[in-house]
């Protein structure tokens, strides 16, 4: 099960529940207009004053919603302003990387209670390993949210790969996974959680991350470039993420941009991932074997890519132009995405970002040349500053924007 994908605007709903579906409209409302009055709620979503007094009464008992005092800044006497609480509250993502797993857990606020990264390659290892591997750091994530006296009101994980609406990674090159069910065993292997657990697309919830936090959040259309262990892309739309009809959007690194170029891991020849991933910079640098897709090349992909950094700054030319040689090919498929999606803002993440004083120019130079939008109306190009972290905290953001706007944590505690 994924959580549900909602648009932003906050608009009273008139299906069965109303009262619980209510409830997320006033969190919503706050949660973009914040400091905000009772009255301010009700003269944006349409509901009348004394409903959304009953409903803010709630919400502060349910500490979803404080009381911050009373504000003169305004026409009329003095309102009581409201914020977003939510520290009882908390959403937990877990992400598999080709060498690490990473847990974060951030409260309805956006506080972080936790972030964790520990050492693990997951490429070789048995899929029942990996997801026992996820079920001991999400027990020990849950229990450190309830010891904060909070309450977890979902989970879900960030998978590199083609993941179905049932939790099912239909296809990983990274983890070589082909048909891999991860929910069901960790629901099972977490005991049967009262909260629901989700699986994603790694990209597709680093594009989420961003439009909840990132240096460019609330962007309605934005595009999320990883760059980590394959190139991924994470679409957002209207305010809702993109996936697809079977979930599998996004997978712009097996686009064919060279037929007569380097074999991908996918097994054909001449993908993005084969020409501008990360691993293909590594091979024009001279760091990493032909085929590099071993396990040699994953654990040690953060170490290179640091060494990368290191030989750029120091004005290294062998290095400066492969990367130069890699952007412009990603640049190509940046103005591709730019002339189909018309975002309003490009994020370069993963180590594309840790890349980005020097792959940037580039990029920005060959979407220029390909751009058929006007100077003045082209999307903003840039790099992350989520870093490595993007995947699990799409998948806390995730599990928060199902409270936004459906009813996870009301439906639990009705």
């Amino acid at each position: 099960m994924r959580m549900a994908d909602v648009r932003t605007v906050p608009q009273p709903a008139d299906f069965a529940d109303v009262r619980a579906t209510n409830l997320a409209v006033v969190l919503r409302h706050v949660r973009t207009a914040a400091p905000c009055s009772r009255a301010d709620i009700a003269a944006s979503t349409g509901l009348n004053k004394a409903t959304v007094s009953s409903l803010v009464a709630e919400l502060i008992e349910r500490r979803m919603l404080r009381e911050t005092g009373l504000t003169e800044n305004r026409i009329g006497r003095p309102a009581t302003m409201l914020v977003i609480d939510g520290s009882g509250y908390a959403g937990i993502g877990l992400a598999i990387g080709p060498d690490h797993l990473t847990a974060i857990a951030v409260d309805l606020a956006g506080r972080r209670i936790l972030t964790w990264r520990r050492s693990f390659t997951a490429p070789g290892k048995p899929p029942g390993r990996v997801i026992a591997e996820l079920a001991r750091l999400a027990r020990r994530a849950a229990a450190r949210v309830e010891a904060a006296a909070g309450s977890v009101v979902g989970l879900t994980v960030a998978v590199p790969g083609l993941v179905d609406p049932a939790g099912v990674v239909c296809r990983s090159a990274v983890l070589d996974w082909h048909d891999v069910e991860v929910r069901a065993p960790l629901e099972r292997a977490l005991g049967g959680p009262d909260y629901p657990v989700g699986v994603d697309n790694d990209a597709t919830l680093g594009a989420l991350a961003e439009y909840r936090y990132g240096a460019h959040a609330g962007a309605s259309d934005l595009v999320y470039l990883t760059g980590e262990a394959a190139v991924g892309v994470g679409l957002i739309s209207g305010g809702v993420p993109v996936r697809g009809a079977r979930g599998f959007a996004g997978e712009l690194g097996h686009l064919c941009v060279d037929p007569s170029g380097p074999r991908c891991s996918c097994g054909h020849t001449g993908c993005l991932d084969a020409a501008a991933g990360v691993d293909a910079l590594l091979r024009r640098t001279g760091d990493a074997p032909p085929d590099a897709r071993g396990a040699r090349d994953l654990l040690a992909r953060d170490v290179e890519v640091a060494d990368l950094v290191r030989r750029a700054a120091a004005g290294e030319e062998r290095v400066r132009s492969a990367i130069d040689e890699v952007g412009i090919r990603l640049g190509y498929a940046v103005a591709l995405l730019a002339n189909l999606l018309d975002p309003q803002v490009i994020l370069l993440g993963g180590q594309y970002a840790a890349l980005g004083r020097w792959l940037l120019p580039a990029v920005q130079r060959a979407h220029r040349s390909l751009s058929v939008a006007p100077d003045t109306h082209r999307p903003l190009i840039a790099t992350s500053n989520l870093g490595y972290e993007a995947g699990a905290l799409g998948g806390a953001a995730v599990v928060l924007d199902a409270v936004d706007s459906a009813r996870v944590a009301f439906a639990r505690s009705a």
